[in-house]
């Protein structure tokens, strides 16, 4: 069973608002990603708040065992990606999926391809790529948990993928959305346009 992390601690503000609750579809960044990460083999879904939690929390509807509170959002994402990993514990997981807030244009087509690779390959770590580029949702095996704890803040979860380059998989997706990161008000327009 892998665990979904939604990461959606971070300020937002280029944004001017919380990227979780910007309009995308039929409901929200948070809900589609909450939507494409509802999988068999995912059984536990975290959702990683920290600025405007409870604004959030509150309009998003979000059921409480869900929530982990970032209190060092500042710090960075990776602060989120520990505060989840931590949330964990005493639970049995074969990994996380990492979901960004701000990477909600995907599918949950591509997020069962990530999902059926990781188990079928036996790969510590699996990332989708678009034309050579890596990008979000990404994989990490439980194995690496103690790595992500540990690693540092200015490099992050990348620390630990280039100390294991060769455990990692990349599975080529023609969904350009796992390289945007909508974190302005010019990009969601670009966004919505091309819808």
């Amino acid at each position: 069973m892998l665990a979904a992390l939604i990461l959606s601690a971070g300020a937002s503000s280029r944004m001017g608002r919380p990227k979780a609750l910007i309009p995308y579809r039929e409901g929200t960044f948070l809900q589609h990603l909450l939507d494409v990460t509802r999988h068999p083999k995912i059984g536990v879904t975290r959702v990683v708040l920290g600025a405007g939690a409870e604004q959030i929390r509150t309009a998003a509807k979000l059921d409480p065992s869900t929530v982990v509170i970032n209190s060092e959002w500042e710090q960075g994402q990776l602060s989120s990606i520990c505060a989840g990993v931590r949330s964990l514990a005493g639970i049995e997981t074969d990994g996380v999926v990492l979901c960004p807030v701000d990477h909600p244009l995907v599918s949950a087509a591509l997020v069962g391809e990530l999902v059926e690779q990781f188990y079928k390959s036996g790969k510590l770590i699996v990332l989708p790529t678009h034309n050579g580029r890596r990008g979000h949702p990404a994989i990490f095996s439980s194995a690496l948990y103690g790595e992500l704890l540990a690693a540092p803040t200015g490099k992050g979860a990348r620390a630990v993928v280039w100390a294991h380059a060769a455990d990692v998989l990349e599975v080529p997706t023609e969904e350009e959305g796992i390289l945007l990161n909508i974190n302005n008000p010019d990009m969601l327009k670009h966004v919505n346009d091309e819808e």
